[in-house]
């Protein structure tokens, strides 16, 4: 695919998405947007690639949204009314931009969605939607020169992207709340002590380092099991009652131990690496078992 505001690289299975702004510290726009939503619902599609690496061109990763646009910023058209019934009901698909929906919560969304692990490999300034969108993705590794924070305070303004879903959940209550707050900018450190990050890394080894957890989630893997798995992983945390996480679990047994299974079963009794030939684009049937957009 062809993009004007992001770089890709396929590499043993192993797509590495770069913001490709440098000269504008990679910050965010309704095109870099758009980009973003097209290019994780053809990566979740694309046998191809296993798992996603996503960094900044340059010595940011993605400092916010670009506050020097025309008009509304954010892309928002101010002419339209918008209440909850709107929201409720006439959302369209991630794909289609109406003006009136957040295009961050389109891209987190679309990275929610995904069937591919995600890691964010943060090499520089990740603040505002730089900072939320890396939430939706299922590991975060910093550099050292790393700042982050979320700044929606410091402009009027609240935080988007599904952001107050997701950070409570990788972080406790009391340190979202701290955060979002104080709109503090922190370093990887900090970052590291309160939760957000896994790891934090000198400059010149973050991507290499990122790129070879993404192998491990993906090399000598079942396509299908590991997009159920992290599907699985967050949306059954946040159901009402682990019955509803057992409800899918079962199903996705049931569908797994028939296809994958066996070959996983075969090759550890043998002694052998696995040969999975399920396609993370040829889901079972039951998948997906809830989608809202």
């Amino acid at each position: 695919m062809i993009f004007e505001t992001l770089s890709t690289e396929l590499d043993d299975g192993v797509l590495v998405v770069r913001f490709n702004r440098p000269e504008h510290l990679n910050a965010y726009t309704v095109e870099m947007a758009n980009e973003l939503v097209r290019l994780f619902e053809w990566a979740s599609e694309n046998d191809d690639v296993g798992a996603i690496v996503v960094t900044g061109e340059g010595k940011a990763f993605c400092a916010g949204m670009d506050l020097s646009a025309d008009g509304n910023v954010f892309g928002i058209d101010e002419d339209k009314p918008l209440d909850m019934a709107y929201m409720r009901d006439r959302l369209g698909p991630l794909a289609h931009r109406d003006r009136l929906r957040d295009d961050g919560g389109r891209v987190t969304l679309s990275i929610f969605n995904c069937k591919k692990p995600v890691i964010a490999a943060i090499n520089g300034a990740a603040v505002g939607i730089g900072a939320t969108m890396t939430l939706a993705m299922d590991v975060r590794m910093a550099s050292t020169r790393a700042r982050i924070g979320f700044v929606f305070g410091r402009l009027g303004i609240v935080p988007e992207a599904c952001s107050t879903w997701f950070l409570p959940r990788l972080v406790g209550m009391q340190q979202a709340l701290e955060w979002v707050l104080t709109a503090d900018v922190f370093d990887a450190e900090e970052g590291l002590r309160g939760g957000l990050l896994r790891s934090v890394h000198a400059p010149e080894d973050l991507l290499d380092e990122a790129k070879a957890l993404a192998r491990r989630f993906c090399r000598d893997r079942s396509p299908v099991a590991v997009a159920l798995a992290r599907q699985m992983m967050w949306r059954n945390s946040a159901q009402r009652h682990p019955i509803e996480a057992h409800r899918v679990d079962s199903l996705a047994m049931y569908h797994t131990s028939k296809n994958d299974g066996k070959e996983g079963v075969a090759a550890f009794l043998e002694k052998r690496v696995p040969r999975f030939t399920g396609k993370a684009s040829q889901m079972p049937p039951f998948y997906p078992w809830e989608q809202d957009q």
